[in-house]
C-alpha cells in the first residue's frame, strides 16, 4: 500500500481538518459534522445526509449553497451513528422541517432508523428518503439495489425545490420522484485498498477481466467477463440502463459517468461520449450530466454509469445555482 497518510487510525480526522482548512469559505467542520454556511441564513427545507468517509469527494465535497446543508461522515467506509445524525438534524432544522436522504446500505439504514426514531421524539419535522437505484445486471444475481453516486444530482434538484419554497412533503415528493427515475451498474477492473489496513476488495486487478455490477466496496453480485473497449462496455450496460428506467424516443434524460477513483478523465469522456451516442441512436436527448470523480473507492479502476429519465422539473431544477467545493452552477 503507498498512501501519503500519517497514521491509520487519524485518517479520517485529518482529512476533515483538510478538508475545514481547504473550504472554509463554503463551509465549517465539527468533528465530523460538515455544515454549509449558507445553513445560518437559511428560511426554508433544508438537507441533511451522511455516510462513510473513503468516498472522496462524495459526500462532503457537495455540502454548500444549491445543495447539501449538512453532511455526518463516518469512519472509513462506515456510517456514522444513528446519534450523530440525529445531532445533524437538529443543527439543520430551521423550522421549515429537514430532509434526510440516506443510501440504501445496512449501516446507513440502521444509522437512518435510529436517527428518525430520535427526531420523532424529539418532534422534529423530518422526513427520510432512500437511495437504492443499482439495478441487476446478472439475471441470475442479488438485487441489492445499492445506493450508488445518483444521489449527488438528486442534491441538488432537492436542494434547488427547497429553495423556491416548497414545503418538506413537497421536496420529499420530488426526492422519491427522483430517485425512481434513475439507474445505475458499476463496472470494475482494478479493485481498491483499504487505507486502515492495506488490504484488497478482491484479485480483479491480477487477471484480464472486468466486473459489471458489483459493489462499491467488494460485495458480490457481479458477473466477470473479459476487459472490453469503451463502446463495448456502454453496449453491455446502457440497454439495461433504458429498461430500468424506461426510456424512449422523444425522452430527455441525464448521464452520469463517475469515475470509481483510479479511471483517468479521457477514459471517463470516451464513455460518456459512447452513452450520449448509444441514446441519442435511440432518440433520447441528453439535457444534463456530470462526468468525473463523484463518488469514489479509493483507487478503485472503473466507472458507474447512471441514467435518470427527466421530466420539465427536473430540467428547470437542476438551472439553479450551487457553490461546492466540487460542484458549481451560476
Amino acid at each position: 500500500m503507498k498512501k501519503f497518510i500519517n497514521a491509520q487510525e487519524t485518517i479520517t480526522d485529518e482529512e476533515l481538518e483538510g478538508f475545514a482548512l481547504a473550504y472554509g469559505d463554503i463551509l465549517t467542520v465539527d468533528g465530523h459534522t460538515v455544515v454549509s454556511r449558507a445553513l445560518e441564513g437559511a428560511d426554508r427545507v433544508t438537507i441533511v445526509t451522511y455516510g462513510g468517509s473513503g468516498h472522496e469527494p462524495a459526500q462532503k465535497g457537495f455540502v454548500g449553497p444549491g445543495m447539501l446543508d449538512v453532511q455526518v461522515d463516518g469512519d472509513i467506509f462506515a456510517a456514522p451513528n444513528g446519534m450523530a445524525v440525529f445531532e445533524a438534524l437538529k443543527l439543520a432544522d430551521k423550522g421549515h422541517g429537514v430532509l434526510l436522504l440516506t443510501l440504501n446500505y445496512a449501516g446507513d439504514q440502521l444509522a437512518g432508523k435510529q436517527a428518525m426514531k430520535l427526531a420523532q421524539k424529539a418532534g422534529l419535522n423530518v422526513r427520510q428518503v432512500v437511495t437504492g437505484e443499482e439495478i441487476r445486471y446478472d439475471p441470475e444475481g442479488e438485487d441489492n439495489q445499492r445506493g450508488l453516486a445518483g444521489c449527488v444530482p438528486l442534491y441538488h434538484i432537492v436542494a434547488a425545490a427547497a429553495a423556491e419554497g416548497k414545503s418538506l412533503d413537497e421536496v420529499a415528493e420530488i426526492a422519491e420522484r427522483y430517485a425512481a427515475s434513475m439507474a445505475s451498474i458499476t463496472v470494475k477492473s482494478t479493485d481498491a485498498t483499504h487505507p486502515q489496513n492495506g488490504m484488497s476488495f478482491g484479485d480483479l486487478g491480477e487477471t484480464d477481466q472486468m466486473e459489471i455490477g458489483a459493489g462499491q466496496h467488494g460485495e458480490g453480485g457481479g458477473v466477470r467477463v473479459p476487459m472490453a473497449s469503451s463502446a463495448e462496455t456502454i453496449g453491455l450496460i446502457a440497454p439495461k440502463l433504458v429498461e430500468a428506467t424506461g426510456l424512449a424516443s422523444g425522452d430527455k434524460a441525464f448521464v452520469m459517468i463517475n469515475g470509481c477513483g483510479a479511471t483517468t478523465m479521457m477514459e471517463m469522456l470516451i464513455l460518456f461520449k459512447d452513452a450520449v451516442r448509444y441514446l441519442n441512436e435511440r432518440g433520447v436527448e441528453v439535457v444534463a450530466s456530470m462526468v468525473g470523480e463523484i463518488l469514489t473507492v479509493q483507487e478503485s479502476g472503473g466507472f458507474q454509469m447512471n441514467v435518470a429519465k427527466w421530466d420539465d422539473e427536473f430540467c428547470r431544477l437542476w438551472a439553479a445555482p450551487a457553490h461546492t467545493p466540487v460542484f458549481f452552477k451560476e
